[in-house]
């Protein structure tokens, strides 16, 4: 007996030790799987007529949601209690609105080449001051404390102090469709260029283009976002190869590509994660790519949205991701864009707005 129980005990802790190493593999994501995948949390439709809209612009100090909403101006949803809290007033036109916390104010980009400058905690509108004749996006350049607005229409970019609201000056580019734009905290800017298969830098401080790099094998660059810390930037490419290009902020070479989906207009990165976010409408899919080094790029999933969900803003805190969409069709009787898609939309339904939340599970 009792050589037979000093034999058990170490089988028995074998089997122990098998047991809880079991439980550790069963524990782990299956090869090939991510660890977790965003699901959406919440779709909350918002009233409104003909719907339309551009982009999306998220207030992390009051959890507030901004939306372009084109003729109903920027609409205020709060994505904690899932309402409107405010429209900005005399926003009409917007596709837009840059926050500057530094400020404590905020400005709609409206189509007809006038911003709507407001208070961020009040969001009470303050005046409408007209710089061009017309805009379709801009974003804040920090050193030298301006805003720029891209005229896509008018090949310009404009630049404005911000706290004085003077126009600084005026910008003529080789570009028509000037897309979304980033800072890099130095005083430059990168200026997504679709028609030119490009991204311009320009210095704020000259206001002059002072490179512009070819973003081939990525064409029709739209969304566009940067990394400080690695000194990359972020470009979703439609084209009939949709891709997200990653270029050296210093050379302008490109350094990674990976394949996205159709229709991209979105592209946000989330420093803390080391994630690239690229929304893209036609196949109604969202993009996760890990950052695993500066030029070390991995797909981490694809999870499928809403149809038309083309632009998106990112939670820096829950890394949560907001897309907005609507219910739409072809009317034969109307223009179709053929340019985007054979049967891209010509009318949304009044009502079906809806702003959508995604979360990992």
């Amino acid at each position: 007996m009792p050589s037979s129980t000093r034999s058990s005990g170490p089988r028995q802790r074998s089997l122990q030790v098998l047991a809880t190493a079991l439980l550790c593999l069963a524990a782990l994501p299956a090869p090939g799987r991510a660890a977790s995948f965003y699901r959406l949390r919440s779709a909350v439709t918002l009233p409104g007529k003909a719907p339309a809209w551009d982009y999306l612009s998220y207030d992390a100090a009051r959890s507030y949601l901004f939306i372009g909403r084109r003729h109903d101006g920027v609409t205020v949803f709060d994505v904690a209690t899932h309402r409107v809290v405010a429209s900005i007033a005399d926003s009409a036109g917007a596709n837009k609105a840059i926050l500057v916390p530094s400020l404590g104010l905020g400005y709609t980009v409206n189509g007809d080449g006038s911003t709507t400058e407001f208070e961020l905690k009040s969001l009470k509108t303050i005046r409408r001051i007209r710089f061009g004749s017309d805009a379709d996006a801009g974003s804040y350049e920090p050193v030298t404390g301006q805003l720029i607005f891209t005229m896509g229409d008018s090949g310009k970019v404009a630049f404005m102090d911000a706290r004085t609201g003077k126009l600084a000056a005026t910008l003529t580019m080789p570009s028509h469709h000037i897309e979304a734009s980033a800072a890099d905290g130095h005083g430059n800017l990168f200026v997504a260029e679709r028609d030119r298969d490009a991204v311009a830098r320009i210095d704020a401080r000259t206001h002059a283009v002072t490179t512009s790099w070819p973003t081939a094998p990525c064409h029709q660059p739209t969304g566009l976002d940067y990394d400080p810390a690695s000194r990359r930037i972020f470009v979703g490419c439609r084209s009939d190869r949709p891709l997200l290009a990653v270029l050296d902020a210093d050379s302008g070479a490109v350094v990674a590509s990976l394949p996205i989906g159709r229709g991209n207009d979105g592209v946000a990165f989330d420093p803390a994660t080391h994630r690239v976010y690229a929304s893209n409408g036609l196949d109604a899919d969202l993009m996760v790519i890990d950052q695993l080094g500066r030029d070390r790029y991995r797909l981490e999933q694809a999870v499928t949205t809403r149809p038309m969900a083309r632009t998106l803003a990112i939670d820096p805190q829950k890394h949560s991701v907001y897309l907005v969409a609507a219910e739409g069709g072809v009317d034969p009787a109307r223009k179709v864009d053929t340019a985007v898609a054979p049967f891209y939309p010509n009318f949304y339904f009044d009502n079906s707005f809806t702003v959508l939340t995604y979360q990992e599970n």
